[in-house]
């Protein structure tokens, strides 16, 4: 069944006014009519089976039949800090991660950053982010959609980590600890404080990796470098694996 989601302000009781592209995908792709259901969510708190019944010129109005459960998000809040990388490739990662069920984005730029930054074009490539997060919530039927963050400094994502419960640093050259053995640990221990999601943040380099300096300064900052195995991953690949271990100890894949 489509999920849509809406802004807070556009539930009005048991009513909802569905405005923009989903109102076009609705009426157009979906050739929706009067007596479809959908799911429709406002990403805060209310979420519900709905029933259309009036499909006007860009607006589709729904009535609620059953209100749902939020229930879809995972346990262990997982943000994802990726400097960015070549092409399309951010998306791929904001896409898959949201599938699997991050909670946030947060792009930055590195010392072998190669993408040349420039700000004054970033508000229209952080709006396409940000739908292809909504999209993917949508398809994966998350409560919520992730948030994609204005890309950071390395100082100011360095300021971060201070915000997080714990910072995993994935380091193709770290020969220390691995992954599993600081997640297990710390996933039981986020179980068991059930009162408070904990929030985690797993940091991956652009293609080139990191350097040792900035290895030395994101543990300076708090951060734990650990090892994803044997293989050298590449940087689209590193988050999305570091994220499903992450959720598989926590239960969210029947881990724990």
């Amino acid at each position: 069944m489509q999920r849509y989601f809406v802004t807070p302000a556009q539930f009005e009781g048991d009513r909802v006014e569905i405005t923009g592209d989903d109102a076009r995908h609705i009426a157009k792709v979906m050739r929706g009519r009067l007596g479809d259901k959908l799911i429709v969510s406002d990403g805060v708190s209310r979420e519900a089976l709905m029933e259309i019944e009036r499909i006007d010129a860009g607006s589709v109005f729904a009535v609620v039949i059953e209100p749902m459960e939020m229930s879809q998000e995972p346990r262990l809040q997982v943000s994802i800090a990726q400097s960015l990388p070549k092409g399309d490739k951010m998306e791929t990662v904001i896409q898959k991660c949201t599938e699997i069920g991050a909670v946030s984005f947060v792009p930055f730029l590195s010392e072998r950053t190669i993408v040349q930054y420039d700000a004054k074009k970033e508000g229209k490539r952080l709006e396409r982010w940000r739908k292809i997060a909504k999209e993917a919530a949508e398809q994966a039927h998350r409560n919520r959609i992730p948030s994609v963050e204005q890309p950071l400094t390395w100082k100011n994502l360095l300021a971060a980590f201070s915000g997080y419960d714990a910072v995993y640093f994935c380091y193709e050259k770290e020969q220390g600890s691995q992954l599993r053995d600081v997640l297990k640990p710390f996933a039981e221990q986020a179980l068991r404080e059930s009162a408070k999601p904990a929030s985690l943040l797993l940091v991956v380099g652009p293609e080139g990796g990191f350097t040792e300096e900035e290895c030395r300064a994101a543990e300076a900052a708090g951060a734990v470098a650990v090892g994803l195995g044997r293989r050298i991953l590449r940087c689209e690949t590193a988050g999305m694996t570091a994220l499903a271990c992450a959720l598989y100890e926590s239960g969210e894949m029947g881990g724990v």
